[in-house]
């Protein structure tokens, strides 16, 4: 059940290594602007909200993943791979050659958004062409990946802005993606051209057609649960954000920098999580691993209300192994129970539906934690995750011992009626 042993099964399978490689070098490119960009528009402008929204400009694009995910369904997802990874690489060199922050600003949208379809097109390729049994253990070392790009490339980021400035970090970002663009033209993959829709539709099929993912997971008894308690974990997590510098001054009396302490251990435990991923739901039933994910993150919730630094540490390393679980679970199940011909939208829409919530709590966290002891936040959230776990893991018991539930095996998708508006919506074989 090593590491070691995961990743030998993955990059055995040309696709599924080729495309790790690929998040692996775009994502450390991302990684680095995602803080960068920040520090540029401050250095440019003075002003402390215009740095923050490069986060937000960055994010924005999340909200509109249905749409977004629309266009992995519509095209060969190969092509879709190599070709945003070389328009953002051209973005990406706009950016180096001025100094104006709004095409700053319009750039980091459009990487955003280039973000959510990339990941709808290679989530549905991956589900395609990769072995089912090898589904948990790619999702799990993409979270390794992109974990351990957050630890290494922030740093490598800064360093060469304020070595070089800027334009350095935007043109490392260009590389990095049009590195990943040779190595996703290098999948040994053809996909078979997905048929147009009819020529005359009814009003409102393309709404309908953008509607198909939210559908898909409204009326899948397995995707359902896993989504929703995403959502809700992913808001808790945002709460547990908003309150890191209060929880690192009032509880711990510690300095603002220790909260970088208190983020690379969480960051190392998600990197731990992804590597035992694939051995662990191969054991487990989805929700159960999610469930256990969840209570552990919860858990560590909860710790934030004593101040022992020993606890404080335990406590990042338990929200970070614990946190990923439910994301993982709930994107290996889009995977595998979800018609090709939607997977996109349905991939798209439900990264939508987990993600949107956290910077929906970053906001209200932020503004409760003036006015709410930074304890009490912590608690009632950890609270709040423990009850997420056991409804997910009670419902996990009763879909097992329920009457009228035929046992399946792992990886073979559910049979369903194709969605209205979707091309020739067939189960993948």
């Amino acid at each position: 059940m090593g590491g070691g042993s995961v990743v030998v099964r993955v990059l055995r399978d040309r696709t599924a290594g080729r495309c790790l490689a690929g998040v692996v070098v775009s994502g450390f490119g991302t990684s680095a602007m995602w803080l960068t960009a920040g520090i540029w528009v401050k250095s440019l402008t003075g002003s402390n909200s215009l740095a923050a929204l490069t986060v937000g400009a960055m994010w924005a694009p999340v909200l509109a993943g249905p749409a977004l995910g629309a266009l992995a369904d519509r095209m060969d997802r190969k092509v879709v791979l190599v070709r945003g990874n070389l328009v953002m690489a051209c973005l990406l060199v706009l950016v180096d050659s001025g100094r104006t922050v709004w095409l700053l600003f319009a750039v980091l949208v459009l990487h955003g958004a280039s973000g959510v379809v990339l990941d709808a097109a290679e989530s549905a390729l991956v589900a395609g062409t990769v072995p089912a049994s090898l589904l948990a253990d790619f999702n799990g070392l993409r979270m390794t990946a992109n974990e351990g790009m957050k630890l290494v490339a922030p740093l490598a980021g800064a360093g060469l802005y304020v070595r070089f400035g800027g334009p350095a970090v935007a043109l490392l970002a260009a590389a990095t993606c049009a590195l990943a663009a040779l190595v996703f033209a290098r999948l040994p993959v053809r996909e078979k051209p997905r048929a147009p829709g009819p020529a005359a539709s009814p009003a409102g099929s393309w709404r309908d057609e953008l509607a198909a993912g939210l559908r898909r997971i409204r009326a899948s008894a397995v995707l359902r649960p896993l989504v929703t308690a995403g959502a809700a974990t992913m808001f808790l997590a945002g709460v547990n954000g908003a309150v890191t510098f209060a929880y690192v001054d009032e509880v711990l009396g510690r300095a603002p920098a220790y909260a970088g302490v208190l983020y690379a251990v969480q960051g190392a435990g998600s990197v731990a999580v992804g590597l035992l991923a694939g051995p662990l739901l191969r054991r487990l039933p989805e929700r159960l691993f999610a469930a256990g994910g969840i209570a552990l993150f919860a858990l560590g919730l909860g710790a934030r209300t004593v101040s022992p630094d020993a606890v404080a540490l335990g406590a990042s390393a338990a929200i970070g192994f614990g946190l990923p679980c439910v994301l993982i679970a709930a994107m290996t199940a889009v995977q595998r129970e979800t018609p090709d011909a939607v997977l996109g939208r349905t991939a798209a829409t439900a990264g939508s539906l987990m993600t949107a919530p956290n910077a929906v709590a970053l906001a209200l966290g932020a503004g409760l934690v003036a006015v709410v002891d930074v304890r009490v936040l912590t608690a009632s959230a950890g609270a709040a995750g423990v009850l997420t776990a056991a409804a997910l893991a009670a419902g996990a018991r009763s879909r097992r011992g329920g009457p009228g539930s035929p046992a399946r095996a792992p990886g073979v998708p559910a049979q369903a009626p194709p969605e209205p508006g979707s091309d020739a919506a067939s189960p993948r074989p």
